[in-house]
């Protein structure tokens, strides 16, 4: 019998990626990678060139589908495969990236004399220009005890669909009265494709207040927003909310023959990027953390019941895995940190150094820096760069490093900075643990652990657990390329369930992290003081941070 393939497609910020994926083994025969025509549109908008507002961040919906049309009969092309024997696509995207669409599904930037308005591109996640209205969200939600609100961790984000709705609401009324729907870019992709519109549970839930059991939130809460906003479930976000690895529908002929493809192969519904990383990695049982690294850190993780821990970003039912509860927590700069410490901190002779080596900055430090002991440099850092996601929920915070001398070297700060957001992440974990949601090991994916061994140790040693690496580059990808060959089915040589596509398609390295106890116990106190600074700073004992905030803002005449 012949060998059958799905492919799963990553949606990222920048460009999008196919993968092509044997059923039997989860090997990745071929993948191709569109860069998006248009990008992120965040000064002007294209062809009319109206120039945007601050903090605002569009794409250009024919960019996904080019990724579509370019990518997939490249790694058709590439791996010689025989297109009759794909038989399953599942696509993964970035959330909440949001647009309105007409009653035939098309985006209203589509239209000729609309395309000048803002309001009527997407709105990539990092949109972050609807602060206003997320703080009013929350502010009418506590007030009212919404019983929605603690499940994110007691904050609704702007970068979310009903603040951007709202926005719209607020900025362009017209807009809004047009728009049929409100869709998640990736289920626009996926009606696309198959003709149906259908919501995806992880978008809907983590992005959009739904909840198996509840729904949506009632139309009072709506009302209390904006009565203009009171019918908006069940007109503009109207459409069934099915659990992932569901049968969106076929794929059409014209798609078909546009993809390079058969008409009628099944297509998942859509899902979110980092969470199709978990089931990537082999997860699909409560108790492993899993951790997208990158410039930022997703963590993921399965409990059989809903339970309220500080500062996540969401529980779910079917969030992530279907028939578990899946929450969300995160930290806001990660890799970021590294790199800003690289591009604006470090001395010219580092470079030098570097340069002479022929390797990169990065590598040059994490060597320099592995040659220290846990302690040794007398540093301490809270990894606030880019404000705190999880647990504390506050933009506003920043960053800190204490116990610097005339003596600190480079390498030393840069130890620092990474043991800071190992630190972080043990919040996290211990925010789950103590609220009833085991976590007894973690799993990483993503670009940083593929690449830096010293951040890997640091974390299994700051939180004393062993780490598993994804063997795939992709994973979000291969686990989007699992759903589609659950949509498929064991019938038509997929699989009945994420569970037995995860035991046969999913890979993590032979090599594995695990905690050195002679540095667990340094890094044991060195946690407890970052805790205490954690807290002092974090908690209100001293808002220094904030009234720095306030005073850059007014002397910059902000």
């Amino acid at each position: 019998m012949n060998k059958k393939y799905a492919i799963g497609i990553d949606y990222g910020t920048e460009s999008g990626r196919a993968v092509l994926v044997d059923l039997s083994d989860g090997t990745e025969v071929a993948d191709h990678v569109t860069p998006y025509p248009h990008n992120v549109i965040d000064e002007r908008l294209p062809d009319s060139g109206v120039k945007l507002g601050h903090d605002w961040a569009l794409q250009h919906p024919a960019d996904y589908i080019e990724v579509l049309t370019r990518s997939v009969p490249e790694v058709i092309r590439a791996s010689g495969v025989d297109p009759a024997d794909v038989i399953g696509i599942g696509i993964d995207f970035t959330a909440c990236t949001m647009l309105p669409v007409d009653q035939t599904g098309e985006p209203l930037c589509f239209d000729p004399e609309l395309k000048h308005r803002p309001h009527s591109w997407v709105k990539l996640w990092k949109h972050h220009a609807a602060q206003e209205e997320a703080n009013l969200i929350n502010e009418i939600a506590k007030a009212r005890g919404e019983a929605f609100l603690p499940r994110y961790g007691g904050r609704i984000s702007s970068e979310w669909m009903i603040a951007k709705i709202w926005q719209i609401l607020n900025e362009d009324a017209d807009m809004y009265a047009r728009a049929d729907r409100f869709l998640e870019a990736a289920d626009w992709v996926v009606s696309r494709m198959t003709g149906n519109i259908v919501r995806n549970s992880c978008t809907a839930g983590y992005k959009a207040i739904w909840h198996k059991q509840d729904g949506y939130p009632g139309k009072e809460f709506f009302k209390a927003l904006d009565p203009r906003l009171e019918n908006l479930t069940e007109t503009k976000l109207r459409g069934e909310v099915v659990p992932l690895g569901t049968k969106a529908g076929g794929l059409t002929a014209e798609m078909a023959q546009r993809m390079g493809l058969k008409p009628g192969i099944a297509v998942a519904v859509g899902n979110v990027d980092a969470h199709a990383a978990v089931p990537g990695v082999g997860v699909v049982t409560p108790g492993k953390l899993v951790m997208a690294m990158g410039t930022s850190i997703c963590h993921m993780l399965l409990g059989t019941e809903e339970k309220r821990v500080e500062g996540m970003c969401g529980v779910v039912e079917d969030g992530i895995i279907p028939g578990y509860m899946g929450y969300e927590a995160g930290q806001s700069a990660v890799g970021d940190i590294f790199a800003w410490y690289v591009d604006e901190a470090v001395p010219a002779y580092v470079k030098e150094a570097a340069e002479r080596e022929g390797v990169s900055v990065h590598v040059w430090l994490e060597r320099q820096a592995a040659a220290y002991k846990p302690g040794e440099s007398g540093l301490l850092a809270l990894d606030w760069w880019n404000g705190n996601r999880s647990v504390l929920v506050d933009t506003d915070l920043t960053g800190l490093l204490v116990g610097c001398t005339l003596l600190t070297k480079p390498e030393e700060i840069y130890r620092t900075l990474l043991e800071a957001t190992a630190y972080g992440t043990r919040k996290i974990v211990e925010a789950f643990h103590e609220n009833g949601v085991e976590v007894y090991e973690l799993y990483a994916c993503g670009g940083l652990p593929q690449k830096n061994r010293l951040l890997m140790q640091i974390y299994a040693d700051v939180t004393n657990r062993e780490i598993k690496i994804a063997a795939s580059k992709q994973t979000p990808a291969l686990g989007a390329a699992m759903f589609g060959a659950v949509a498929a089915g064991a019938a038509q040589g997929g699989y009945d369930s994420i569970v037995e596509a995860a035991r046969k398609m999913a890979r993590v390295r032979e090599e594995t992290y695990k905690p050195i106890p002679e540095n667990v116990a340094v890094y044991e106190k060195l946690y407890q003081e970052y805790s205490k600074l954690h807290d002092y700073f974090g908690r209100g004992g001293n808002d220094v941070m904030k009234r720095l905030k306030s005073i850059k803002e007014e002397a910059s005449g902000h």
